[in-house]
This record gives structure tokens, sequence and C-alpha cells, in this order.
């Protein structure tokens, strides 16, 4: 079988080697070990891949029209895409010496669990990666420079950036923070920085707390976050009181299970966490004092939200544009809060064709976790679900296109219309996406994970939680959030983490 093409996203250390042993242990592993690998040949998964991105004369609805645009997720907000997507960097992130790597290419030994424990930001600690932090060894660094736009914040700075020599004509102004994956896109760039300065506003209120503390204090309201804000959001409140009915006890997992440590199921990593691929909007509105919306890609820099650089300095981010603040802004204007698009089988245009500093080869995204799923030998959705349990999405109802009325009435095709070696075996990540626009019934229907994708991400991140003697449902299950962070409401979720955030 021919090898998938890396990209500059890089392939984590040790997955590639999740295709060649049913092991648990290690960096990466299989939930379902016993199931066959489903068998398709590449041609056919690149032709589903581009039958999986939307028509590029699609544009987005105006922000000002009624009716909506009818693929933005009445139960999502935009936000949320890339809290995902900071989520993601953060139990991804592998801050192994490149001498391991060399003793242990094949990631044999297991010398990072994965956790929800921000070394994304962290780095290495302030001995052995000093310039991310302040002389102090406790605050983390950000740039002196303002960035200016938003009407929420006046004091939003970029993230520390280098200086690359002026004679490199093509060297952009890289961002110096614990992961390089949290410059990629102006979003996620600005929530690397938020996090920071929640960070930094820990240390304002407890001077006299050593680092290790005051990061135990920040890696418990963000676990905090993660469980009662972005799964409740993504997966629904039943699912997470399913796999985590109470604090009193242990999370429910019926299958994800790990010998030592936990690993980073393949099923997971390489199919059900790519949910988010489908929830990017094709156009973001940073702020209400710029006259437009931007590309998340393009060819233009003056319009395109790539990362890896220095961005223009208008483009503060104000955040009540991607989460709810209780701002309750008008649903048809640009100061309302821009939804996510729907979780479905159709990715928005742009990401037809990557630039090339995030992917060279395979540019197409749904060509390239399609193909990334037939290296790792992922078993069939249907099969998962067999497994799981669960009952099977019958052929006709696993269609590709979007969630909307249109689709659902004319435009959606059946997958195994693209070609019969789909019948009753199709892709796990096409699978879990089909399988969440089951819940469509009209354009106000939220739409959220399924039972199969729910079921793995879920107990994934509580498995996770679960196995990290740190982490606060382990060492203090009844923690909750210090008390002058809560909203009006009694709560404490990543738009009150953002409003502490900002004070420092």
């Amino acid at each position: 079988m021919k090898q998938v093409p890396f990209t500059k996203h890089g392939i984590l250390r040790g997955l590639d080697a999740a295709s060649k042993s049913n092991s648990s242990e290690g960096r990466f592993g299989r939930m379902f070990r016993t199931l066959q690998k489903a068998e398709f040949s590449q041609q056919v998964l690149l032709t589903l891949g581009d039958k999986m991105v939307s028509d590029p004369d699609a544009v987005p609805t105006p922000e000002d029209a009624n009716p909506r645009d009818d693929e933005e997720n009445t139960g999502i907000f935009a936000g949320y895409t890339y809290l995902g997507q900071f989520i993601d960097h953060d139990i991804t992130f592998d801050p192994a010496s490149s001498l391991m790597k060399q003793n242990d290419p094949d990631a044999l030994e297991d010398f990072r669990t994965p956790r929800f424990d921000l070394d994304n930001i962290y780095g290495r600690g302030p001995d052995d990666q000093p310039y991310l932090y302040f002389s102090d060894g406790k605050k983390l660094l950000l740039s002196s420079r303002q960035l200016t736009g938003s009407p929420f914040d006046n004091n939003v700075r970029d993230l520390a950036r280098n200086s690359p020599d002026p004679k490199d004509t093509g060297a952009t102004k890289r961002a110096i923070i614990g992961d390089p994956r949290n410059d990629e896109n102006v979003i996620v760039s600005q929530l690397e920085a938020m996090f920071i300065r929640f960070h930094n506003r820990m240390v304002d209120l407890f001077p006299d707390d050593p680092l290790d503390k005051i990061q135990k204090r920040v890696r418990w309201h963000y676990q905090w976050v993660i469980i009662h804000d972005f799964l409740p959001t993504i997966l629904g409140q039943d699912m997470v009181d399913k796999i985590y009915p109470s604090p009193d006890k242990k999370p429910n997992l019926e299958f994800y299970h790990w010998y030592k440590f936990p690993y980073m199921p393949v099923e997971f990593s390489v199919a059900a966490y790519r949910f988010g691929h489908s929830m990017v909007r094709p156009e973001y509105r940073l702020n209400t004092t710029l006259p437009n919306r931007f590309d998340i890609f393009s060819s233009d820099p003056a319009t395109s939200l790539t990362g890896f650089r220095e961005f223009p300095s208008p483009w503060a981010i104000d955040w009540r544009l991607f989460y709810d603040f209780g701002n309750n802004a008008n649903q048809f204007s640009k100061e309302r809060i821009q939804p996510a698009y729907k979780i479905d089988t159709s990715l928005v245009n742009p990401l037809k064709n990557l630039p090339t500093i995030i992917a060279t080869q395979v540019g197409n995204l749904a060509q390239r976790n399609l193909l990334r799923g037939l290296s790792m030998g992922l078993p069939s959705g249907q099969d998962v679900a067999r497994a799981m349990r669960l009952p099977v999405i019958p052929d006709d109802l696993l269609k590709v296109g979007k969630a909307n009325q249109d689709g659902v009435n004319k435009d959606n095709m059946p997958l195994v219309s693209i070609d019969k070696s789909f019948k009753n075996k199709a892709p796990l990540w096409f699978y879990v996406l089909a399988e969440a626009m089951q819940e469509f019934k009209n354009n106000d229907t939220p739409i959220r994970m399924g039972p199969v994708g729910g079921r793995i991400i879920g107990e994934v991140f509580f498995g996770l939680l679960d196995g990290d003697s740190h982490s606060y449902i382990n060492q203090h299950p009844h923690f909750t959030p210090d008390k002058q962070f809560l909203n009006a409401a009694g709560k404490f979720g990543i738009a009150e983490l953002i409003t502490q955030a900002k004070q420092a």
C-alpha cells in the first residue's frame, strides 16, 4: 500500500506505528483492536474527498440577512471549533527530546502520555525553555505589540515572535510559544494568547503561590471548561452524563481501556475528533470595527486568517462574536455571535486547497483525512457501531452533503452511489459525520455528535482525565472554579475564562 504523503502539519511520533500492531500501549493504540481494517482503493477515497468539499461558487449568506445562512449550526458557536483545535494540540503535543525520538522511532516506550495539562503553553517549563517566561519564572511572555479593534478588550497583544534575519526575504515572524501549531491561524493564535493571559491573571491573584501551584489552578479550571462547557456543547449533556454521571464515581468507560498508561486511540485521533473540520466557516468577522469578514484561507494575506506570521494590528478578536457572554446580540447583524457550521459530510471550499504553509501534496483536507484513515487501518464505521452494540445506519441514509433542507430533499448523494465498495462499509471519519447529520429535522435543529462519534470522543476525554493522577477528577473530584470567576448564573466556561484573562 502506498504511504500517505507527509504534510507540514506532521504525522505525530508513533502514530504511523499504530497501524503495525494491535497494541493498546505506547503513545498510540486502538480501542477496537479485534476489528478488521476497512479496505478501499485510494482513488475511490480521493473521489469521495473531492465530493465532500463544497462548491467553490458558494458564498456565505450576509450577516444581516433573514433567514440566516442555512449551513450554520444553532447549537454550537464558532469559537468551539478553535477551542477544539487548541485542546487537540494540548493532548497531541510531544515535547520529548530528539534523543528520545532517535532511540525510540516507533514510540514503543511511553515517554509521554496525553494529558489535559496545557503543555502546549507551558512547554518544558522555565528551566528548559526560559524564553517563554518572564525573568521571575512565573508569568508567561506575550509581545508588547498592541492589537486593536476590539471594544471588548483594550489590552489585546500578539504572541511573542522572533525577529528573522532581514536578509531572509521569505522569513516570517513565527510565534515563540510552547506549541508552534497554535499559531496556525489568527483565531487559535489569539486563543493561545488568552490562555497565557489567564495564567498571568492567576499569578496576579495569587502572587505568593509557586509556579506549580499556579499551573495546577490554571489546569483545573481548564479541565472544568472541557467537562462542563466544551463536551456538553459538542456531545450533548446526555452523552456526558452517561460517561461521567457523578464525581463520586469513576468514568464509565466501556470501550477505552489501557494497561499501564492512557494512550491515544487512532479511532479518536484519525477519525472521530476530526469532526471539527466540518465546523469550519469559510469567513469570520474578527471585530465590529473592521468593515468585512475574513477568509479562513486565501492567497491574499490581507484577507486571509492564515497564521505563522505577524498579522495586522487592527485584527484583535472580539470574543463576543465567537462565544456567548450573555450579550444577546441581534441575530441578523454584524454584532451577532457567529455560529459554527453544522457537523455534516460537507467541508467548506477553502479546505480543498490548504495553503502550502499547512500542507503539501494532499491539499484537500477531506482527502487527506480519508487517506490517513486508510493508512492507519481503521475499521469501518458500521463495524465500530456493531462493536458498540448500536444500531447501524442504513446505506441509503449515509449521504454526502450538507445538513440543510436542500441537502436532505435533493442535493445529497448516497455514499454507495460513489462506489459499490462503500456498501455497508463507510470510512469511520465519514460515518461519524453522517451519523451527526441524522439529527437534522430543520435548520433550527442543533447538530451535535452522534452515539458512535460522541462515545469515542467522550470516553477518550474522560479516560485521559481518569488516567492522569494530577487531574482534578482524581485529586479533588468536587473541585469547583473560584467563586470570583463565575458568571451571574453561577457558571464557569470558556467565556468566563476569557473574561478573567482579559484583566491580565
